[in-house]
């Protein structure tokens, strides 16, 4: 039997400070001894470690620590500011953006209005929000009523966008998005990538709320799951042992073009129009379900909400929010009930403006009428991801990323990149 080749000094090295790193970002600030013992290495080598990552940058002194016996220890942490990541969510609205530092904290939030149906340039417009995002950093030192730190638009380790459509890794188009005007370019993610400078990935919102759910929420430790996303819109995402299903064309999820029973299909109607799942139970179908029951709303959500609202009070109103959301519960599974009886999954995670704001009631209605019509009876439940879970996810994908370069080089800045899919290609954390 051949032995195996043993590992050469710098990649022990390598792999030594991965793991001390991690640990940090895990546990928080740590003295040497502490370090040594959570990693198993030995004084010295645990010492010339931290000397080595305070030299590239990622690792700072973060006070002593008194009251111990034996000499004053000194606590080593994180460089929070060692590289900063960003997360896009955007709609035909508006482009909302988080920036985070590499231990995942959220440093800065903004949110750039883009009204209208006009296409404009999309490089602009994502520089805009992101140098709008970045303007507002505060990193370690700065004041707190002072300006904003320096962190450019190019500094930025990763971005990850997340957009009602999915980007074709054949043709490196956005299909499934013709109500975001300017996003139907040639080579997208490349465009973007040369405009700003930066690393950057497009990521569907669906798929990018069921990388949150797994990581922090409803779906923690299910391997195969659906997300079912209804608002404006409706879709979902696919995970199947342990990976998001993203399909040949990017396009899985996206069910509001499924045909569904009751709904006109895109031969009757035309691909443009409403036809499918979305006709079925989206936005608008949502409204006039409402409104023919004597319930309004702004928008699908808030109409929705007053219907729970109304069934919880009892009073005179009930009656009619309870036929209405038992309306909404049966159209949405029938659609659900297509999903399901192919996938098998072992949970649905219901999120999305119209699902949340129905709460447990409309979830139950749901169940109720999936399980009367599949052999599969998977459990429903809601999203507990708190906050928006589009930004949520990519800030996920984006630390993943920057982490594995960035703790994998020892600091070294790695040049954008070139070609290749622009999907992440990183496999759901179970």
């Amino acid at each position: 039997m051949s032995q195996p080749t043993p590992g050469t000094p710098s990649l022990l090295r390598a792999i030594n400070d991965r793991a001390a790193l991690m640990v940090l970002l895990d546990r928080g600030p740590l003295t040497r001894p502490e370090l040594g013992a959570l990693t198993g290495l030995s004084k010295p080598t645990a010492s010339q470690l931290l000397a080595r990552l305070q030299e590239a940058g990622l690792v700072v002194l973060d006070g002593i620590r008194e009251g111990l016996p034996g000499r004053t220890a000194e606590l080593y942490r994180i460089n929070a500011a060692a590289a900063h990541v960003a997360a896009l969510d955007v709609t035909p609205a508006r482009i909302a953006v988080a920036v985070a530092d590499i231990t995942g904290t959220v440093v800065a939030e903004y949110c750039l209005p883009t009204p209208g149906r006009a296409g404009g340039d999309i490089v602009e417009k994502v520089r805009a929000a992101l140098e709008g995002a970045c303007s507002a950093v505060k990193t370690d030192g700065a004041p707190a009523d002072g300006p904003g730190a320096d962190v450019a638009v190019t500094a930025l380790r990763r971005v990850v966008i997340g957009i009602g459509g999915a980007v074709d890794p054949s043709t490196g188009r956005l299909g499934y998005a013709a109500h975001i005007p300017g996003w139907h370019i040639p080579d997208v993610v490349g465009t973007l990538r040369d405009g700003l400078g930066v690393p950057v990935d497009v990521e569907n919102d669906v798929n990018l709320v069921a990388q949150a759910e797994q990581a922090r929420g409803a779906a923690r430790g299910h391997q195969d799951y659906v997300l079912l996303w209804a608002d404006e819109g409706i879709g979902s995402a696919l995970v199947l042992g342990g990976r998001l299903h993203r399909g040949a064309t990017g396009g899985a999820g996206e069910v509001g073009y499924m045909p569904a029973i009751g709904a006109p299909t895109a031969r009757d109607v035309g691909r443009r129009a409403d036809h499918g799942f979305q006709a079925l139970a989206g936005g608008p179908a949502v409204l006039r379900i409402m409104r023919a029951h004597g319930l309004r709303g702004a928008t699908p959500a808030a109409a929705v909400q007053n219907a729970a609202r109304a069934v919880e009070s009892g009073g005179r109103l009930a009656p009619a929010a309870a036929e209405a959301l038992r309306e909404l519960a049966s159209r949405l599974a029938v659609g659900l009930a297509a999903i399901t009886a192919v996938v098998d999954p072992e949970i649905v995670v219901l999120s999305g403006g119209v699902l949340l704001a129905g709460g447990e009631t409309l979830r139950d209605l749901i169940e109720r009428e999936l399980h009367a019509l599949t052999i599969p009876r998977p459990p429903l439940r809601l999203s507990s991801v708190e906050g928006n879970p589009v930004l949520a996810g990519a800030l996920d994908l984006a630390l993943d990323t920057a982490r594995d370069e960035l703790f994998g080089s020892s600091g070294r800045r790695e040049a954008p990149e070139r070609g290749g899919n622009p999907l992440i290609p990183t496999p759901l954390r179970p």
